[in-house]
């Protein structure tokens, strides 16, 4: 059996960290995933799923996400049930994310602007107006320069080749 879902969407709010009575932390957050279709008005909806994340990738999450910031989440689907305050059954579908992306470098349009240090969470880059590490020295390629720009060829052999 399976149950494996991956998500991309912009946060609600601003994840909500909280820890267990042994200190465990665990964030919460709302993702706003659109869907791929127009309504009948031409207009896109969303759908508006609940998510939550365990230990340090909750705080990194905590830290590092806040609303309207662009996410990616990999995990899978839990319902649970517990008695509400009026004594009537409540059941809750969310997300259990096993990791959290931060597809967004820092300060970007999404409105994130916290820090962007949660590069063990799986940032996939940091901010582009900086140069990279090896400053284009020894031969390496700054991020925000094109290595394929000068458009002349590259030798592959037929042995490097996956089919």
């Amino acid at each position: 059996m399976m149950n494996r879902v991956v998500l991309v969407g912009r946060l609600t709010k601003d994840p909500e960290l909280r820890y267990t009575p042994n200190g465990v932390p665990v964030a919460t957050f709302t993702l706003a995933v659109n869907r791929t279709f127009s309504n009948q008005q031409g207009e896109r909806e969303a759908d508006f799923i609940n998510c939550v994340i365990w230990r340090r990738p909750a705080e990194n999450v905590a830290n590092f996400l806040k609303k309207g910031s662009l996410a990616g989440v990999d995990g899978r689907i839990q319902t649970r049930n517990y008695e509400g305050q009026d004594g009537k059954r409540v059941y809750v579908t969310e997300i259990v994310a096993e990791s959290v992306q931060f597809l967004e470098p820092k300060g970007g349009s999404g409105g994130n602007s916290g820090g962007f240090g949660g590069q063990s969470q799986g940032a996939p880059y940091g901010n582009q107006n900086q140069p990279s590490r090896n400053d284009n020295q020894g031969g390496y390629t700054r991020i925000d320069e094109d290595p394929f720009a000068g458009g002349g060829q590259i030798d592959i052999s037929d042995d490097d080749l996956p089919f």
